[in-house]
């Protein structure tokens, strides 16, 4: 079985073993995964391995990072743009592992987010930020789904990945001064701002947040032994000091650690308010033998097969959600 190899990290994991038949009463799955390049990967076997892998884990939604085509196979150079297969034909793939509907959400440069769900999908608002000053380099998306009768507001997004800041006069003297944790933080508090700050009682709704946040977690800081007021926490640190979500792989595995990069990094989140984190029944980050990364062998540019990410699996169990506790 595809998940039944789960991510062993640097230090001890406690691996809550998947059941990827899915498929339970009351029951939420979701996988999360940065593809690269929008599964670069794939594209030499018209992404049969891609297809057949989310079919095996059988997800009710989807979340995939970098959701766009943009250099040729088997090459880092880029594909001219009417010969993109994605984010077009996100319907036509999507439909091969068994899903219906597709979202895209705030899309600005090459470097999209991208739902797809078994259910209906409904957009609430596509964010790319404020000229000049506060723009969300890689635009972030606001959508809702309504499964057992209870909405799910889903955020995605995919903060700024350098040290120095977008569109820094001097990248090196910026990128010294690690300005681009800054500018991550900027992003992150638009992105919140708004979303979930939009509703006073969001802490008693169902939320999840989730991306490629290029951000650090203080809950792993006993792997990475960063000082306490060191820049790359800061867009992880607004998160939990200004919203009412939680952390799950970083709650749920708290002195374990989890990396979500081809190194001993967990820079992807998956966030939930109260009510949603509470129904987790399982999760994990995966690796098997197709999605443990791989650098290409190659050395093209960063690149990796499947990807230089491991995907997230969140299972929830909505049935403990009681309806009377959902605020209105």
């Amino acid at each position: 079985m595809v998940l039944s190899l789960l991510l062993l990290a640097a230090a001890a994991l406690g691996p809550v073993e998947i059941d990827a038949a899915g498929g339970r009463e009351g029951n939420l799955r979701l996988l999360y995964w940065n593809i690269q390049n929008g599964m670069w990967s794939g594209q030499a076997d018209n992404y049969r391995r891609f297809a057949e892998w989310v079919a095996e884990v059988d997800p009710d939604v989807c979340v995939w990072c970098e959701a766009q085509s943009i250099y040729k196979t088997g090459t880092a150079d880029r594909m001219a743009e009417e010969d993109r297969y994605l984010v077009d034909n996100w319907p036509e793939l999507a439909a091969r592992y068994g899903h219906k509907y597709c979202y895209v959400g705030g899309h600005r440069d090459n470097y999209p987010q991208v739902i797809t769900s078994k259910y209906p999908i409904e957009n609430v608002d596509r964010i790319v930020g404020t000229e000049p000053d506060s723009v969300v380099t890689h635009g972030a998306g606001w959508a809702r789904i309504v499964r057992k009768g209870r909405p799910i507001n889903i955020v995605t997004l995919h903060l700024w990945p350098q040290s120095y800041a977008y569109r820094a006069k001097d990248p090196k003297v910026s990128g010294a001064a690690r300005e681009g944790d800054d500018y991550r933080r900027m992003e992150i508090e638009y992105i919140c701002n708004h979303t979930i700050a939009t509703h006073a009682a969001a802490a008693g709704e169902l939320w999840m947040m989730m991306g490629d946040f290029n951000a650090w977690s203080r809950l792993d800081n006993w792997i990475y032994g960063y000082a306490e007021d060191d820049s790359r926490f800061r867009a992880y640190d607004y998160v939990t000091e200004n919203t009412p979500y939680e952390d799950v792989i970083g709650g749920l595995y708290r002195g374990k650690f989890c990396p979500t990069l081809h190194t001993t990094k967990r820079i992807d989140f998956v966030f939930c308010t109260p009510l949603l984190y509470d129904s987790i029944v399982r999760c994990d980050v995966l690796a098997d033998d197709y999605t443990d990364p791989v650098r290409d062998p190659k050395r093209l540019s960063n690149f990796w097969h499947p990807s230089d990410h491991r995907p997230i699996v969140v299972d929830f169990d909505l049935t403990k959600v009681k309806k009377q506790q959902l605020k209105k």
